[in-house]
């Protein structure tokens, strides 16, 4: 028996139920590893999801992929990845961003055609690995890990290449992030400004909300204001690459045919029940939203950890530093751009 496989049999082999259901709590306990080094000064600002994947890659090149407990982490990594970008679109409230989000609603465009353009053309320049590239482009413009997890499968991208793609968000995301906490102070805009700027800029909801708190209630709610719209726009987004992708399919090949990702209409869906059923028709409360926030990081770390274990350093170093440097470079120029149309 191999070194991974006696080590998922000591820890696992006395649950009850099969490889499915040992796989599945296999990918939640890495999770909970995750949520404990994140607890640690220094891992608390990257977060449970990019320690989730640090010790799921570090698994993978220490102990290589658990075999026997393959059906489960595969189901976390696509059935419960889906349902945690199901429950991400209780995080969108619609009514908001027609409401008083419309004018940011063409930058957020900008920003976002920016991000993916950005990033391809650099990527073709310096001959860096166009999916992983392009998943990135897609997580700087509009909302970090949901997005590249939601245009993965539409694009046929590798596990891998969707883990990568997510660990340097999250990664770069919060290095951004705490950059412009620190350079809060020293900037001479005010608190609204401040917030809009991190919100068309940062990757993330979460890399949004930790810029934004130093502005204030008034900054850090034109700060999510910002980001929702973003997130609004990986909609049309991800329909626009089902159109590409078809498009590109040689007629009458079966293997390259696109399926329609339904749980896109399970995403619109729960943000429009965010937006108009609860609360203004079905009353709930703040901690029962709070639970469902808790819930889909959870789920949305579990997956990622599945996509983690997937990851084999000694095929993928090479392809993803290109990547990540192209990434920064759009990146920054996002943040210099954004700054000075305010």
């Amino acid at each position: 028996m191999s070194a991974n496989n006696r080590l998922s049999s000591n820890f696992f082999g006395s649950l009850p139920g099969n490889a499915w259901f040992k796989g599945i709590v296999f990918t939640f306990f890495i999770a909970f590893l995750g949520y404990l080094l994140a607890l640690v000064p220094g891992f608390n600002f990257i977060g449970q999801l990019a320690c989730a994947i640090i010790i799921a890659v570090a698994y993978r090149q220490l102990f290589g992929y658990p075999e026997s407990l393959r059906s489960g982490i595969a189901f976390s990594s696509k059935r419960l990845l889906r349902a945690a970008i199901i429950l991400y679109g209780l995080k969108l409230n619609v009514h908001i961003i027609l409401e008083d989000g419309l004018g940011l609603l063409a930058r957020d465009a900008a920003v976002v055609l920016v991000a993916i353009f950005g990033i391809l053309l650099l990527a073709k320049l310096f001959k860096a690995d166009r999916n992983i590239s392009l998943l990135l482009g897609v997580g700087t413009g509009i909302c970090g890990a949901a997005a590249i997890a939601a245009v993965a499968p539409i694009i046929k991208a590798k596990d891998e290449d969707t883990a990568i793609g997510v660990g340097i968000i999250a990664l770069m995301g919060t290095v951004f992030a705490i950059a412009y906490t620190i350079l809060r102070p020293f900037l001479p805009i005010g608190d609204i400004e401040y917030g809009m700027w991190a919100g068309m800029s940062l990757h993330e909801v979460a890399h949004v909300a930790l810029a934004g708190a130093p502005a204030g209630e008034e900054g850090l709610a034109m700060a999510l204001l910002a980001k929702l719209g973003r997130v609004f726009l990986l909609i049309p987004v991800c329909f626009i690459f089902i159109w590409i992708m078809k498009r590109k399919a040689p007629a009458g090949d079966v293997s390259s045919k696109v399926e329609f990702p339904w749980f896109l209409l399970g995403f619109m869906g729960m943000s429009l029940i965010g937006s108009y059923v609860l609360g203004p028709i079905i009353p709930v409360s703040e901690a029962a939203m709070d639970f469902i926030s808790i819930l889909t990081t959870w789920l949305l770390t579990a997956a990622m950890v599945g996509l983690g274990l997937n990851v084999s350093l000694k095929d993928v170093k090479e392809r993803a530093l290109l990547p990540l440097a192209v990434m920064t470079i759009v990146s920054l120029s996002i943040s210099i751009l954004t700054f000075f149309t305010l």
